[in-house]
């Protein structure tokens, strides 16, 4: 086993990649209920007790549904991978070939995904594609439904759309659902062979390369794939224009009556003995399987309807996100100090006095990262408060790693913010978002008033 792998990598099981506070794994169990490998409530157990024994006992679960265990030396790394494959969990291997959370499950989805999935992953690997491509290179199949992939980035997307001829498949390049440029709208078997056309691309690239380093003309041959006819205008993909995808958590209703439990992990991340006491609880209640969503949040499959809200109150009482609407969930925040050693401010506590003091006007993404590495949210962010040396400083729509507007002691953070809120509740017009009203005040306004707080308290 590697001691860890180069930053920007995917920490796998068998390649742990270097923190702030140890190693760190990463893995993507296959859902589809336990004899499928998928997580039962007795196996997420198992894992957490695996984090306490040979981590600093946090786990996390990504924006992209990946389960991350923290706090690993490399000898504690090859014993959690050696007990993971003693309690027989499947987990995904290979360029991630990504589907929804409920996919096959959800009755509202337009197709099931995972069976051209899984013929894409096949196809992947008969090219030799998978030590030629970089470790962030990612394709998404998309079956619509309740809960769609379009906040989940990839190289390559594939979405369900209905057609007078059936399901077809709009297949995309680059970025999220909202700025993917569409190629073609094709038959399952097309959209298979230019996803790996596409991906075959990017692979004489270099290792460093994505989709969105396709040339034009690149683009262009793919779009003409087999002669086929590449249909600008997609059909109907049963989504509302312009409309964030809907958040994870919550109730999901499946066939006869029953529901997927969405509940969420503040910040992404949990003490694993309080993901115990929620495993424990769900067991209880006659949960079959937890999957992991994209969003960072556990779905809870198979208890009857009459367990889901005392699970909510439970997963409530132990600290978690219960409600789409906690303003926790508009919070990025890595651990920070003293979890991590780069970090520089503590930036859970920054986020929980935010949320709990500022919820009213948070309808935009805030970043709060420990230092410029931006790891919790690596784009672009209306707001981001990050530790370097200078104290909290604040970014404006941009990433951790742009040079902040204003700074203040990473202690105040917290207090700078509220008067950014301040400022924004008295300017913003009747029906404004928080967003668009930030937008309108302009980056030099904003770090002013943010600025302001720490002048007026030396009065």
């Amino acid at each position: 086993m590697n001691a860890f792998s180069r930053r920007g990598a995917c920490p796998a099981l068998s390649a742990p990649m270097q923190t702030g506070d140890g190693l760190l794994v990463r893995l993507n169990p296959v859902a589809g209920g336990p004899s499928s490998g998928g997580l039962s409530p007795k196996l997420l157990i198992g894992l957490a007790e695996s984090a306490l024994r040979h981590g600093n006992g946090i786990m996390e679960v990504t924006a992209r549904g990946s389960l991350q265990i923290r706090g690993l030396t490399t000898e504690s790394a090859a014993l959690l991978a050696a007990e993971v494959d003693a309690l027989g969990i499947a987990v995904r291997t290979g360029v991630p070939v990504e589907t929804g959370p409920l996919a096959g499950i959800d009755p509202q989805e337009i197709a099931d995904p995972r069976l051209l999935a899984e013929r894409i992953r096949v196809a992947i690997e008969d090219a030799g594609l998978t030590p030629r491509l970089g470790p962030k290179v990612s394709v998404v199949v998309d079956g619509g439904g309740q809960l769609t992939m379009d906040a989940v980035t990839a190289d390559v997307r594939l979405t369900a759309v209905q057609s007078n001829e059936g399901v077809l498949w709009t297949v995309s390049v680059a970025v999220d659902g909202q700025s993917a440029k569409l190629l073609a709208t094709v038959d399952d078997n097309a959209a298979r062979d230019i996803t790996v056309a596409a991906l075959r691309m990017v692979a004489e690239k270099g290792r460093d390369a994505h989709a969105r380093d396709l040339s034009e003309r690149q683009l262009a041959s793919l779009a003409g794939w087999l002669y086929l006819t590449s249909l600008r205008e997609a059909p109907s993909s049963g989504r509302t224009e312009g409309g964030a995808p809907r958040k994870p958590i919550g109730l999901f209703p499946l066939a006869g009556d029953t529901f997927a439990l969405g509940i969420g992990l503040p910040y992404g991340s949990m003490p694993a003995d309080k993901i115990i006491a929620l495993a424990q609880s769900a067991l209880a209640f006659g949960t079959t399987e937890i999957r992991l969503a994209p969003g960072r949040a556990l779905l809870f499959l198979g208890q009857p309807a009459t367990a889901n809200e005392p699970l909510q109150q439970t997963a409530a009482t132990l600290g978690f996100v219960t409600s789409p609407t906690d303003p926790r969930t508009r919070i990025a925040a890595c651990p920070g100090t003293p979890a991590c050693a780069s970090g520089r401010i503590a930036t859970r506590d920054i986020a929980e006095t935010i949320a709990a003091e500022n919820a009213d006007i948070l309808d935009f993404t805030l970043h709060i990262s420990g230092c410029a590495k931006g790891c919790a949210h690596p784009g672009p962010a209306a707001l981001t408060i990050v530790g370097g040396e200078n104290g909290a400083g604040l970014v404006v729509n941009a990433t951790a790693k742009a040079l902040p507007a204003g700074y203040r002691p990473g202690y105040d953070a917290a207090r700078g913010f509220s008067r950014v809120a301040a400022v924004i509740r008295s300017a913003r017009f009747e029906g404004e978002t928080a967003a668009a009203c930030l937008t309108r005040l302009g980056p030099a306004a904003i770090a002013e008033a943010y600025r302001q707080a720490q002048s007026e308290k030396r009065k």
